[in-house]
């Protein structure tokens, strides 16, 4: 694994604190009707991200999850006033404002969306390993869906054919114990969803989720085994989101001392715990990093707020380019 330096604590701490408050105000311009239709959290969740994109190669590996995708793509280089544009409606968004919360997407920077089918991205992650592996890039898809999209068949096809053609991927099952409000112990005679790995002979475990150091251990074996041409690794990163859901979720399914419990252990904590204790910043510094990060996410608010929203006229030029077809001109 590459060595997790003081520098690298700096910048989990920064990154997680950055997609922590960009969430957070996102919540609330949800609450002003800024941001409309569903809206999923990730709050609870950042050492999965953190952890994986240590591990990870930006300049060739791929990422696809499910609708939880706003933080991601900040995280694989996306310009985050433009994510912020997209989930306001903004002409200047990922997906020229037409994608929204659920589909944030960019080919540039290799994350392949937001997917509103439950599991729907899992096959689609094997068929981007599939692409890598017959193109020879050396790259390798992470390809991340919930506790509850877990119980898809699709997930079972897609493990078969990935074993079967050695497909450069990694299978993350982000865990955080509701998928949308049914606790994964009424889902399944099971707990422990790695051991669907089993039956495939894939290789599999639980992490830690809640610890960027636990992920970017497991992520890394897997990553440097799929890049051997090995095939793929199904992890189970057990996390918990703070927030419900989304953002209609009434949150009937749990305690809140539950979530207060996990507090406890908030990835953002750990890692500035670390911080302090090995004097890697001093208060001084730590107050500079969330001043930073504040400032970012209002710049964000202030971007997309004033971005103009798309003309009808883009409904037409997204749909398809007939050449012999001129009455809906183009302008794309």
């Amino acid at each position: 694994m590459k060595e997790v330096t003081k520098e690298v604590y700096l910048k989990w701490y920064e990154d997680m604190l950055l997609w922590r408050k960009f969430e957070d105000k996102l919540a609330a311009l949800y609450i002003q009707q800024k941001v409309r239709g569903f809206l999923h959290l990730y709050n609870g969740q950042e050492a999965v991200l953190a952890g994986a994109l240590h591990a990870m190669d930006l300049t060739k590996d791929k990422m696809i999850t499910a609708y939880r995708n706003h933080v991601q793509p900040i995280g694989m280089g996306v310009d985050p006033r433009r994510v912020m544009a997209e989930l306001l409606g903004k002409a200047t968004g990922t997906s020229k404002g037409m994608g929204g919360s659920m589909h944030i997407f960019s080919k540039e920077h290799r994350f392949y969306g937001g997917h509103g089918i439950v599991g729907g991205q899992i096959p689609l992650g094997a068929g981007l390993a599939f692409g890598d592996k017959y193109n020879g890039t050396g790259g390798v898809t992470m390809t991340y869906f919930g506790d509850g999209a877990a119980r898809q068949g699709s997930l079972h096809e897609a493990f078969n054919m990935a074993m079967l053609w050695k497909l450069p991927v990694v299978f993350i099952v982000e865990n955080n114990g509701y998928a949308m409000g049914t606790s994964v112990e009424r889902t399944a005679n099971h707990t422990d969803i790695w051991k669907l790995g089993l039956g495939y002979e894939m290789p599999c475990g639980p992490v830690d989720g809640m610890n960027p150091i636990k992920v970017a251990e497991a992520m890394t074996e897997a990553i440097d085994r799929a890049r051997r041409g090995d095939g793929p690794t199904f992890l189970e990163m057990k996390t918990y989101r703070y927030r419900g859901h989304s953002m209609s979720d009434a949150q009937l399914y749990r305690s809140k001392e539950e979530v207060e419990e996990y507090k406890k252990i908030d990835p953002i904590t750990q890692v500035l715990d670390v911080i302090l204790d090995q004097k890697y910043a001093t208060q001084e510094e730590i107050a500079a990093i969330d001043q930073r990060v504040k400032d970012l996410v209002e710049e964000c608010v202030q971007f997309a707020e004033e971005s103009p929203y798309p003309e009808i006229q883009q409904l037409y030029d997204v749909v398809y380019d007939q050449e012999n077809y001129p009455f809906t001109p183009h302008k794309l």
